[in-house]
């Protein structure tokens, strides 16, 4: 098995104090690079029991975010204040575990098109994304969800359904969001006939329409590219 590790949520997390102690962030790198390095010990040795992990490659602090140059919106909603040794423990991520970084993209991007071309090459059973990130469920593929200690296999049929509802449902973390209001029940109910690809698209092409009017496909193309990871 081929691990694709995304590293980011684990860097971030790793950089907060256990909630018994006073204050929110680590002030010591050697405490956060400890947290990192024992939960990411953790995760292999979790996979390794259940799969014969051959490879692990990992991939953190991508810089250069190309949706930002869609929206002036997208992930405008983060405000809030960053680890101040979050610098220190992407460059430890990168030099110990030769952490691969992006430009131009985000760290999902480029999981997605590793994960996509290990798959063509060696088959989607062979490959294993090791994330908590929902984004990847737009994905065919086996998705290892560490905090739950969960693997998923996910099919053509749910990978396509999970996109199509996230264009409806949008992300909230990365402020993208064209139809305020319309949840998963909704976007469950209005695809309930859907089965292929060109159906899903039509119908929801129909919602950005009775929404947007004559900007439904400005809006709609919109969307998708803020929503869709890039493979290539």
């Amino acid at each position: 098995m081929i691990l694709l590790i995304d590293a980011d949520s684990l860097v971030f997390a790793s950089c907060y104090k256990p909630r018994e102690e006073e204050g929110s962030f680590f002030e010591n790198i050697e405490d956060v690079i400890l947290k990192f390095d024992e939960t990411f010990q953790r995760v292999i040795n979790e996979l390794s029991e259940l799969y014969n992990v051959e490879e692990v490659l990992v991939f953190n602090d991508s810089r250069g975010n190309f949706r930002k140059l869609i929206t002036k919106k997208y992930k405008a909603n983060r405000t809030g204040q960053k680890p101040p040794l979050l610098p220190q423990i992407h460059d430890h991520v990168r030099k110990t575990y030769k952490g691969i970084q992006g430009c131009g993209m985000e760290t999902d991007d480029l999981v997605a098109a590793h994960w996509k071309s290990l798959s063509d090459i060696y088959g989607r059973d062979k490959v294993m994304i090791v994330s908590i990130d929902k984004d990847y469920l737009q994905f065919p593929a086996l998705i290892y969800k560490y905090n739950k200690k969960e693997v998923l296999n996910i099919s053509e049929y749910d990978a396509l359904k999970n996109f199509y509802t996230q264009m409806i449902v949008g992300d909230t973390a990365d402020n993208v969001n064209y139809f305020k209001g319309k949840g998963v029940k909704f976007a469950e109910k209005y695809y309930e006939d859907c089965d292929t690809k060109f159906q899903f698209t039509k119908r929801l092409y129909m919602l950005f329409k009775e929404k947007y009017k004559s900007k439904a496909k400005e809006k709609y193309v919109e969307c998708y590219n803020l929503l869709k990871l890039r493979t290539e």
